[in-house]
C-alpha cells in the first residue's frame, strides 16, 4: 500500500480537458486496489472543499486569484495564485496523515509538487501530459510560452520519475528536456469501457438529435483549440456531404478557438456546436455517430479515441503522436496525414461508404480498449511506478547517510530512523 499525494488542476466536478478525467480515474482505481489517496485539486462552486468520495480524499483548493486569463491570454499570473492557494490546501491535508509519494500533474502542480516533496521529504513523480513546445508545434511565440516549458523542464529534473502516455511523449521529454530514458516511464491513459458504453435508448436520442434521419453522423469531441485540428475537419465537410448527402458533423466541447471556428463554419450547411458536454450525453452522442474523428496536429495520446472505441463507435485519426500507438489502420481504425482535409474527408468515407468495414473496425477497436487500456492495468503500471521512486530515493538517502557517516558527522535521529518505505 502506498500513500500518494495528488495534485491536479483539474478534477471532478471542475472537467477541462481529459487530465481531469484521468487523474479521477487513476486515483480512484489506486484506492481501490488498497492504496491510499488524497488529491488535491481546485475549489469549483457547489463543490465541497474537502470530502471523501469513491475511496479518495479530495481537498479543494479556493483560488487567491479571480479565475480569468488577461486577453493577451498570459495565464502566468493567475498560475501563481493557484499554485500558491494548491500549496496551501496540501500542506493543511498533511497534517492529518503522512505520504509516500507526492504526483504532480502537469506544469500547474509544479510549484507544489517540489514544495510538497521538500516538506515530506518524500520523492516526486510528475506526469507530463503534454508539453507546451508540443502544443505549439515546435514554436514559443510568447514570454509565458517559454515560461510554461521553462516550468515543464524544471518538473521534470525535479522528479525521481516523470510518467509520460506514450512513446511518442518519451522521445519528446527526452529531446527536449534532455533526460536520461530510464528516468521516463510509459504508463498510456485508461478507458472504462462500460463507462462510455451509451443505453440504447440515450444513443437513439442523440441519433434523432443530431442526424438527419438516416444520413450519416460525424462527431468531434474535445477542447477547442488550435492544434486540435477542429478546422480541418470543418474544411472536410462540403466534400463528405457531396459523398454522402445529409450528411451532419457535430463539435462538441468548448475553448479558445471556438470563434474562429464557428465563423468557419458559418453558413456551412450540417455543422453543429454543442458546447461542453458531460459524460453520459458525450457517450451517447459516440455511440450515436457513424464515424468519430479525432483530426489534431499534436496528440500525446488521444484517450478520446480510446473512448470513441469503447462506445464502439468506428475511429478516424490523425496520424501523429500518441495515436499512431493506439489505433492500427485498417484494423482497428483509419488514418489520415494530419492538416489535410482532402485525406481527412477520403478517410472518413472510407468508414460511411462500407458499414461492414465499419462495425469490424468498431469491434476490434473496443476489444483493444477493453483488453490494454483498462484502468486496473493501469493503475498497477502507476503504483510500480511509485515503488521504483520510492526504491531510488532509499538509495538516494542510503548515499547520504554514507556521506555523512564518512565526513564524521553525526547523523540527526529523525533522518536515521526514516523509513523509504511503508511495510503494507
Amino acid at each position: 500500500m502506498t500513500r500518494v499525494l495528488m495534485l491536479s488542476w483539474e478534477y471532478p466536478p471542475l472537467l477541462v480537458g481529459g487530465l481531469g478525467r484521468h487523474v479521477h480515474a487513476l486515483a480512484t482505481t489506486l484506492a481501490a486496489t488498497g492504496h491510499e489517496v488524497t488529491v488535491v485539486t481546485r475549489h469549483t462552486p457547489g463543490a465541497l472543499r474537502e470530502e471523501y468520495t469513491e475511496g479518495v480524499r479530495v481537498v479543494r483548493a479556493p483560488e487567491d486569484a479571480p479565475p480569468v486569463v488577461a486577453d493577451s491570454g498570459d495565464p502566468l499570473a493567475w498560475a501563481l495564485g493557484f499554485g500558491h492557494a494548491l500549496t496551501r490546501a496540501a500542506l493543511r491535508a498533511t497534517r492529518t496523515g503522512g505520504y509516500d509519494v507526492v504526483h504532480a500533474h502537469d506544469w500547474l502542480a509544479a510549484h507544489p509538487g517540489v514544495t510538497l516533496r521538500e516538506h515530506l521529504d518524500v520523492p516526486l513523480v510528475a506526469t507530463i501530459h503534454a508539453t507546451e513546445s508540443g502544443r505549439h508545434q515546435g514554436w514559443l511565440p510568447a514570454a509565458h510560452n517559454r515560461t510554461i516549458d521553462d516550468l515543464e523542464r524544471w518538473l521534470a529534473h525535479e522528479a525521481v520519475r516523470v510518467v509520460v502516455c506514450s512513446e511518442y511523449m518519451r522521445r519528446e521529454v527526452g529531446r527536449l528536456f534532455a533526460m536520461p530514458p530510464e528516468r521516463i516511464e510509459v504508463v498510456p491513459n485508461g478507458v472504462d469501457a462500460l463507462r462510455w458504453h451509451a443505453r440504447p435508448r440515450a444513443v437513439a436520442a442523440a441519433r434523432r438529435r443530431y442526424a438527419d434521419g438516416d444520413a450519416a453522423l460525424v462527431s468531434y469531441a474535445g477542447r477547442l483549440v488550435y492544434e486540435k485540428g477542429v478546422q480541418f475537419l470543418l474544411a472536410a465537410v462540403p466534400q463528405l456531404r457531396e459523398r454522402h448527402p445529409g450528411l451532419r458533423v457535430v463539435v462538441a466541447g468548448e475553448g479558445p478557438y471556438s470563434d474562429e471556428l464557428r465563423a468557419q463554419a458559418a453558413g456551412q450547411p450540417g455543422v453543429t456546436f454543442t458546447g461542453f458536454l458531460g459524460g453520459h450525453e458525450l457517450a451517447a452522442l459516440m455511440g450515436a455517430s457513424d464515424c468519430y474523428v479525432v483530426p489534431s496536429l499534436y496528440e500525446p495520446f488521444g484517450m478520446v479515441a480510446l473512448e470513441a472505441a469503447a462506445a464502439g463507435t468506428p475511429v478516424a485519426v490523425a496520424d501523429t503522436g500518441g495515436l499512431a500507438e493506439i489505433v492500427e489502420p485498417g484494423a482497428s481504425g483509419v488514418a489520415f496525414p494530419p492538416g489535410d482535409p482532402g485525406a481527412l474527408a477520403a478517410a472518413v468515407g472510407a468508414v460511411l461508404a462500407d458499414r461492414e468495414y465499419a462495425r469490424s473496425l468498431a469491434r476490434r477497436a473496443r476489444r483493444r480498449a477493453r483488453e490494454d487500456f483498462a484502468w486496473p492495468r493501469i493503475a498497477a503500471r502507476t503504483a510500480e511506478v511509485y515503488e521504483a521512486a520510492q526504491d531510488h530515493d532509499a538509495r538516494r538517502v542510503a548515499r547520504e547517510a554514507e556521506s555523512v557517516l564518512a565526513a564524521g558527522v553525526t547523523i540527526p535521529p529523525a533522518r536515521e530512523a526514516r523509513s523509504p518505505r511503508p511495510t503494507a
